[in-house]
């Protein structure tokens, strides 16, 4: 059997190691240049965890990770507590983007992944698929993965009038410090006043990550560091004299990075025949609830497994989308529920309840697997 996985971020490679593994043919196409992440710095959870010890690169991805605890506090300090939730509930792995997909690439294999060559359109056959490139190739495979995004091209002849949206007046801000100096240490995630929130999280290289974000935000006046200073003085009660104000002023002005959040709607499929879509191609959401890479790297896996060979490809794909499409409607109302919390306390409440709802499937496999 064989694939052709299209984009090379982290769910496309994933999707291309997983299909490796799985005993298929793999050649994952990229438009860009080279490999490389937008953003800084990344969460996992233990779901994708588990999913990398599968692929056998979870140690080598914990080498470029630190190993933390996601809680909440609010403007005063106070960490917000989910005494229903327990300690599992709010771990996760946060990793360096860039390092995680290059350390992806090279599983896969480098010779296995073609860059600066673009998606430009397929055609389906009953025992194959046609995929052609923005350089005049084509490659027949006998399924297409489509991992290429938010804006995914795959997406738009697949379903056609599902491009991405803007989660309405959304914003993050974020910036990795790799020197942030001995006196800005420790991690804090802050939710605050003006349906903000943000705070720092001390990376596994000793680098410090920062981020805010806003709900409904205002127009944006002034520079990028001036938009996170504005957001950030929602966010404690010490203003300037507070860590994460520190942490923005001392950040480069070309070092932040700005983004509206874009979604995909939800879609009526996520495949056809030879075709389907993976992570945010399928289903970007908001990263309020950290966890859009983590679904996505479980995607992958359930593919591959389901791929496996003699699989047939049509069966299988369609086994793919009739778990994968109600599980998300799921996680969309979870998601809902945390962004539209009335309180701090309710949106820590929220955030708990929706991780405790996502890891308990990976608990009864770990359960499964000590049984065995």
């Amino acid at each position: 059997m064989r694939a052709v996985v299209v984009g090379a971020g982290i769910v496309g490679l994933t999707s291309g190691l997983a299909l490796r593994r799985a005993g298929i043919d793999v050649v994952v196409y990229e438009r860009a240049t080279e490999i490389r992440a937008a953003g800084t710095a990344l969460g996992l959870w233990a779901n994708a965890m588990a999913v990398f010890d599968d692929l056998g690169v979870g140690d080598r991805v914990r080498a470029i990770g630190k190993p933390g605890e996601l809680y909440f506090h609010d403007a005063a300090g106070q960490r917000l507590e989910t005494p229903e939730y327990g300690v599992a509930d709010h771990e996760l792995e946060l990793v360096h983007r860039a390092k995680l997909n290059d350390l992806l690439a090279d599983a896969v294999g480098r010779e296995n992944i073609r860059l600066a060559t673009g998606f430009e359109s397929y055609t389906e056959h009953q025992d194959c698929v046609t995929v052609r490139f923005t350089d005049g190739s084509a490659e027949t495979a006998d399924v297409l993965v489509g991992a290429d995004g938010a804006f995914s091209m795959v997406r738009e002849q697949l379903v056609p009038g599902a491009a991405a949206q803007e989660h309405p007046g959304h914003h993050v801000w974020r910036a990795l410090l790799p020197d942030p100096g001995p006196d800005l240490t420790g991690n804090r995630l802050i939710l605050g006043g003006d349906r903000c929130r943000g705070g720092y999280l001390r990376t596994y290289d000793g680098g410090m990550y920062w981020l805010v974000n806003q709900f409904d935000t205002p127009a944006l006046t002034g520079t990028l560091k001036q938009q996170a200073l504005q957001r950030a003085a929602h966010l404690g009660e010490d203003g300037r004299s507070g860590l994460l104000f520190k942490l923005i002023d001392a950040t480069p002005e070309e070092e932040i990075l700005h983004n509206q959040i874009m979604i995909v709607p939800p879609l009526p499929h996520w495949a056809s025949a030879r075709v389907v879509l993976v992570g945010d191609a399928a289903h970007a959401m908001s990263p309020h609830i950290t966890a859009g890479a983590t679904l996505g790297i479980e995607d992958a896996a359930l593919l591959a497994r389901l791929l496996t060979p003699p699989a047939d490809v049509p069966a299988a794909l369609a086994t793919y989308q009739g778990d994968r499409i109600p599980r998300y409607a799921h996680v969309a109302a979870l998601s809902a529920a945390v962004e539209h919390a009335p309180t701090p306390a309710d949106f820590a409440h929220h955030y708990a309840a929706f991780h405790h709802w996502m890891l308990d499937g990976q608990r009864m496999n770990d359960v499964v697997a000590q049984r065995r």
